[in-house]
């Protein structure tokens, strides 16, 4: 029997999605805690996390912007996406299961593998979202670091800087919930080829150091930003102080030369 290749493409997108109401507003889908699944017109399948990624199975372009679009007119907003990444699985009934120039090679690829290799290629797509997030918060708290390593001070007025605190926690809490999610599907626990695939994938897409690169990230900016905010406070402190100061010496100015 010949060979045959999958295609799994994964997108990401901005915003988080409710599964109970894309199953309410695109009918004929299975829905299960963490995942929605569907079967699509012409072949193949699709997959939706709540964490804002599709993955496409062996799905024509044509029915994949065909669901995207559903998917946009559901949220009632934009749809913005952000990230698309490919991944090829290729199945040879003789073949041992294993990575071989970025290509798994598996003998079978029946459902529960299927599921296995969509999750971990939209766990990808969603962390580079996180990615570039957390690298943008990385470099904003950097060009304040370096101000105040240049001036010794920070002008910054501190409500600005509770909410880029605030953003930076947000930030964090978003990625810390995708933490479950580099859980292993219960397939894999009943499956021992499926579990040396999953970890095989997980290896694959670097995903364990990725996530704990971004934790490290995070807690770098919220702390520097912690430490901008006690600077920018010592600065408003001394301000007041001084402006009290001024008053003082005011007051004592007009109280001699009224005498």
């Amino acid at each position: 029997m010949a060979g045959r290749t999958h295609q799994f493409e994964a997108v990401a997108f901005v915003e988080n999605f409710s599964l109970r109401e894309l199953a309410q507003a695109i009918p004929g889908g299975r829905l299960r805690p963490h995942e929605l699944r569907y079967a699509a017109e012409g072949g193949g399948e699709v997959f939706v996390y709540p964490f804002g990624a599709v993955v496409f199975h062996d799905v024509a372009p044509g029915e994949r912007e065909r669901v995207l679009e559903q998917i946009r007119a559901t949220l009632g907003a934009p749809g913005r996406k952000v990230v698309a990444e490919s991944f090829t699985v290729r199945e040879e009934p003789v073949a041992r299961t294993g990575m071989a120039s970025g290509v798994l090679q598996i003998g079978e690829l029946g459902p529960a593998r299927s599921a296995a290799v969509a999750i971990v290629v939209a766990q990808s797509a969603a962390m580079e979202y996180y990615e570039r997030l957390v690298d943008d918060l990385f470099g904003r708290t950097n060009g304040l670091v370096e101000r105040l390593e240049k001036t010794g001070t920070v002008r910054a007025r501190p409500a600005s800087l509770h909410r880029f605190i605030g953003e930076a926690i947000t930030s964090r809490n978003e990625v810390i919930s995708v933490l479950h999610l580099l859980d292993k599907p219960d397939e894999v626990w009943d499956d021992p080829e499926l579990d040396r695939i999953y970890d095989d994938l997980r290896a694959e897409f670097d995903l364990t150091d990725r996530y704990q690169s971004l934790e490290i990230k995070l807690r770098g900016v919220q702390e520097s930003l912690e430490l901008v905010l006690d600077v920018a406070r010592d600065r408003r402190m001394w301000l007041l102080e001084m402006s009290i100061a001024g008053l003082i010496l005011v007051e004592l100015v007009l109280s001699i030369w009224r005498r």
